[in-house]
């Protein structure tokens, strides 16, 4: 596969904001393993090989464990998840399919009730801001 365009190079500016917005969530009061269970759905949702290499290398290093960075893919079926993380992880697959079906109500309270609206919000910013990425490097076809 080949690479494309680099818009860090090309256009520096307009990766400011991405940059700025990974300041703001570096700073969030979500656990980082939660983080890293968020940044790796998304990728592996949107099937962007570079960030799944990025952020399943990111998560071993944060402690992850090789079996669930395995079983995420069928985090529904595995036991390997507790319950806040189950919530942000459905969360994560109807913000990223947004498309689909929305958020739906069931999956909103169930984070509200877990996580209370600040850590929800959070969450949210977190799957928004690593669907762009997934976006930036799948239509650049940046490669690990």
């Amino acid at each position: 596969m080949q690479n494309r365009l680099k818009i860090e190079t090309i256009e520096p500016q307009a990766l400011t904001p991405m940059y700025a917005l990974e300041v703001y969530l570096n700073s969030t009061d979500i656990e980082p393993s939660l983080k890293g269970l968020i940044k790796l759905n998304a990728s592996i949702i949107n099937k962007c090989a570079y960030c799944i290499q990025m952020h399943s290398t990111e998560a071993r290093k944060n402690g992850e464990t090789e079996q669930r960075i395995y079983a995420l893919s069928a985090w529904q079926e595995s036991p390997l998840f507790n319950e806040t993380e189950r919530a942000v992880l459905q969360l994560t697959e109807e913000v990223t399919l947004l498309s689909e079906q929305g958020i739906t109500d069931l999956t909103y309270q169930k984070c509200i009730t877990l996580l209370e609206e600040e850590l929800t919000a959070q969450c949210i910013m977190h799957i928004v801001t690593i669907n762009a990425w997934n976006r930036i490097a799948l239509a650049t076809k940046m490669s690990h």
